[in-house]
């Protein structure tokens, strides 16, 4: 919300008073005095009016976890253990997942409270590179590497696939770069080349790499 009304909402003080008051220099945004009314606050930003708490803001928590195979991304599951199961923090209860691993694939997964943050990982129209090691039952063929970067259409969803780049690292390994996540796209982009794929590792989303010494099951909290 504007910080305006924040602070208009403090004591029923009204948003002429709010925006005088900010106007002012008497609201401090996390440390740092702002003058703007119409500046962006979440339940992260810890707000003061003169020497007055408005807003304690709440702890963000951002976790970078080595997914095993055989967990569900999921918070809870009846039959299956779950990634939120292998977190050990007090607050783990407030975390979801941005950006899901199959249960029969592992690599890197990031667990937070801060939706905005999620999101900008995950929307398909903010193109956040994702890596993943491949390996698949037969082969791969050379001319996929042209086809994958094409884009595949797929009914379903009635779209083409935004162009994926494909490294051929062995002959039944392979390294995908996308930039979108659709449902089992790598998996479904495969079948359409007459493979399978047999193991899925995610090694990186954006910036935020897998360590090579990370453990399946281990996990950290990082700052993004």
């Amino acid at each position: 919300m504007f910080l305006s009304r924040l602070i208009a909402k403090h004591k029923g003080m009204g948003r002429t008073a709010a925006m005088q008051a900010i106007a002012g220099k008497k609201v401090k945004v996390d440390d740092r005095v702002v003058t703007d009314g119409q500046h962006e606050v979440d339940r992260f930003s810890t707000v003061w009016l003169d020497d007055t708490l408005v807003q304690q803001g709440e702890q963000a928590l951002y976790i970078m976890l080595h997914k095993p195979v055989g967990y569900l991304s999921a918070t809870s599951d009846p039959q299956h253990p779950t990634v939120l199961e292998l977190i050990d923090h007090p607050a783990r209860e407030t975390l979801h997942i941005a950006g899901r691993l199959d249960r029969s694939s592992s690599g890197l997964l990031l667990l937070t409270n801060d939706g905005r943050w999620s999101k900008r990982l995950t929307e398909p129209d903010e193109k956040v590179a994702k890596v993943y090691l491949v390996g698949t039952a037969e082969p791969i063929a050379p001319e996929a590497v042209e086809l994958f970067a094409r884009g595949f259409y797929f009914h379903t969803e009635d779209l083409t696939t935004l162009p994926a780049e494909l490294e051929i690292l062995g002959e039944r390994l392979a390294r995908v770069t996308l930039h979108e996540g659709r449902y089992h796209q790598i998996k479904r982009m495969f079948h359409r080349v007459s493979n399978r794929v047999v193991s899925l590792h995610r090694e990186s989303i954006g910036s935020l790499a897998l360590p090579p010494d990370f453990r399946p099951g281990e996990w950290r909290e990082i700052v993004p």
